[in-house]
């Protein structure tokens, strides 16, 4: 069986999925046509079907949780690791809420904390996550919302931190933050959905076997960082939950949705997030 999988070219992404797509371990009969991508086109993708498995950011599996079951391996959630709201010295003092912000993504989830943590600050404007940090130094806008390997970089620019939206979330949820999750199709079998989750397991498991090396699928598809970038980016976004969410986890999943509900982002909780599992 053949399946269609989409990722970022991150660090933390190529990380996980080099070995599976890469031919390095026994994928039981499935196979997987890649495609890389920036996560916030992966969300509009989402939003489509158009792939079989995916990364996407929270925000969007908010939207989409009708079409795709979220697996319990390949997340990005933690703590520190949420996205920071950043200005430059000479920028707009007004308060968040009057200041022109740019964001990663309308669906992202860095968007969505900004949405929760500051409701009245709606003068955003998306563009592309690795593109906001010179846009805020120029002056386009009085601040950014920065995600990703930015958040190693930001302050070698000059630039300061307004507002982490990973704190605002750990210390008002006291959970882990969700950014981003591995889906896959409804339509698949618990077995194949299982399946993937093991291989995506044991995916990782192989690049953690060779670190501190990162293999040429790592270095050659992240942007413009060093190694010493790309591996703090890993040691920050690929963690426990990422091999297995956990209880802890999918608590924390559960908090977001919640929380979304609340805010009137989405109407109701979905009747499963996950497919049908033991671990459920």
């Amino acid at each position: 069986m053949k399946l269609t999988i989409g990722f970022s070219p991150c660090p933390n992404d190529t990380f996980i999925f080099d070995a599976m797509i890469n031919g390095k371990i026994d994928t039981k009969g499935l196979e997987f046509e890649y495609v890389l991508e920036d996560v916030e086109t992966l969300n509009r993708w989402a939003a489509e079907g158009k792939l079989d498995v995916t990364k996407l950011s929270y925000n969007a599996f908010l939207h989409t949780v009708d079409k795709y079951a979220l697996l319990h391996s390949g997340s990005a959630l933690g703590k520190g690791v949420g996205p920071l709201l950043i200005t430059a010295p000479n920028a707009n003092t007004a308060e968040i809420a009057d200041m022109r912000i740019a964001i990663p993504g309308v669906n992202t989830t860095a968007n969505l904390l900004l949405s929760l943590a500051y409701p009245k600050a709606r003068n955003k404007e998306e563009i592309v996550f690795s593109e906001i940090e010179e846009a805020v130094l120029n002056g386009k806008y009085d601040a950014g919302l920065i995600i990703h390997e930015s958040r190693f970089t930001y302050q070698q620019k000059g630039l300061l931190k307004l507002a982490d939206l990973g704190d605002w979330w750990e210390q008002n949820m006291h959970a882990a933050i969700p950014l981003g999750g591995i889906v896959i199709k409804r339509n698949f079998s618990p077995e194949v959905c299982a399946l993937v989750d093991d291989i995506i397991q044991r995916s990782l498991a192989y690049s953690w076997n060779c670190y501190p090396g990162l293999s040429e699928f790592v270095t050659n598809n992240a942007q413009e960082m060093d190694e010493d970038v790309m591996r703090k980016h890993i040691k920050l976004y690929v963690n426990e939950y990422t091999d297995d969410l956990g209880i802890d986890g999918r608590q924390a999943i559960n908090t977001l949705f919640e929380k979304a509900v609340e805010a009137g982002i989405i109407d109701k909780m979905p009747e499963s997030i996950f497919y049908s599992s033991e671990r459920m």
